[in-house]
């Protein structure tokens, strides 16, 4: 089985492919990656052949894509504030990007397209758990674009015949996931300050909820998509409905380090949404196998990461 992995080396991406390597099924694995949010060093020691460009290059695409079996689309342009500052940018990487990745689908002869979409389309809806036959109604240019990925993933089914699945990612988190940039997610960005005993920046009052999933249980549902070739044109939520608030994300993470968290409270941000919780009925009649960790196991696993790369730096 030819797998190729647009947005490889990044976090999701690259345990992506580490998972994909150890199954047998798995012949070759292809990345295709323009390291803008990504590092090549993620790939390090995995084989795999590497295409360094952007998804809207169809030339590149066309050649990454020859003789493939099935395509895993996670390429983009992530965070809701940096779609704030620059929506276009988002806009051609997210949307014009996916609409390439199916073009260049339908000219390899039709691979099985896995497709990255985002809780964030469900928005303002304030709906809980949220499953995926509600209204949407984005909140953010990011949230915008993945809502178009799905059209056009159900669109090129529709009218094509193509085989796909996008899949509403929530708050996906775990090692790997970098914490040394502007649109850090919460949970790197929180253990690395604590870590480092500086204080964590609270936007709101801390009794928002959101719905984190472990980046090793969404590369475990991936892993049984594409070897079983599992096909929906309805979004589906790959998240487990285990929502948590952030002040008691911040009890789990003093817990895990053993240490105190000093917390700073600022404005709420544009377009982030109170409550997020997933309805997982879709998720669970699909993949009844997948079981998630309990989130107290995945920060533990993802603070072990984060002192082991600490540890690594140091020592260089």
């Amino acid at each position: 089985m030819k797998i190729v992995i647009t947005g490889g080396a990044g976090f999701i991406g690259s345990n992506l492919v580490r998972a994909l390597t150890e199954q047998p099924q798995v012949s070759r694995l292809r990345v295709v990656d323009n390291l803008s949010t990504g590092d090549k060093a993620n790939l390090a020691g995995l084989d795999v052949e590497f295409f360094e460009g952007d998804v809207q290059d169809a030339a590149l695409l066309d050649r990454a894509f020859r003789g493939a079996d099935a395509v895993v689309h996670l390429a983009a342009l992530p965070s809701v504030p940096r779609s704030l500052r620059d929506p276009l940018a988002s806009h051609h990487a997210n949307a014009t990007g996916t609409l390439q990745v199916l073009e260049a689908a339908r000219r390899a002869g039709g691979p099985h397209v896995i497709a990255a979409s985002s809780s964030s389309v469900y928005g303002a809806n304030p709906h809980l758990p949220k499953h995926e036959d509600l209204a949407s109604a984005p909140m953010s240019p990011y949230a915008v674009t993945k809502l178009t990925t799905e059209a056009y993933l159900s669109a090129y089914h529709h009218s094509f015949d193509l085989p796909v699945l996008p899949f509403r990612f929530f708050n996906v988190y775990g090692p790997g996931q970098r914490a040394d940039h502007a649109y850090a997610a919460v949970i790197p960005k929180w253990i690395s300050a604590t870590l480092a005993g500086e204080p964590v920046t609270i936007h709101g009052d801390g009794t928002q909820t959101r719905d984190f999933t472990y980046v090793g249980t969404v590369c475990d549902v991936l892993t049984d998509a594409l070897l079983h070739r599992v096909m929906d044109p309805r979004p589906v939520n790959l998240a487990f409905g285990s929502r948590i608030s952030l002040l008691a994300l911040i009890q789990e993470i003093e817990s895990a380090t053993g240490q105190l968290v000093d917390r700073e409270n600022k404005a709420p941000r544009a377009g982030d949404v109170p409550h997020s919780q997933a309805d997982s009925a879709r998720l669970k009649a699909l993949f009844p196998t997948v079981t998630p960790p309990p989130i107290q196991k995945g920060i533990a696993a993802t603070v072990g990461w984060f002192r082991s790369a600490i540890e690594r730096s140091a020592a260089r």
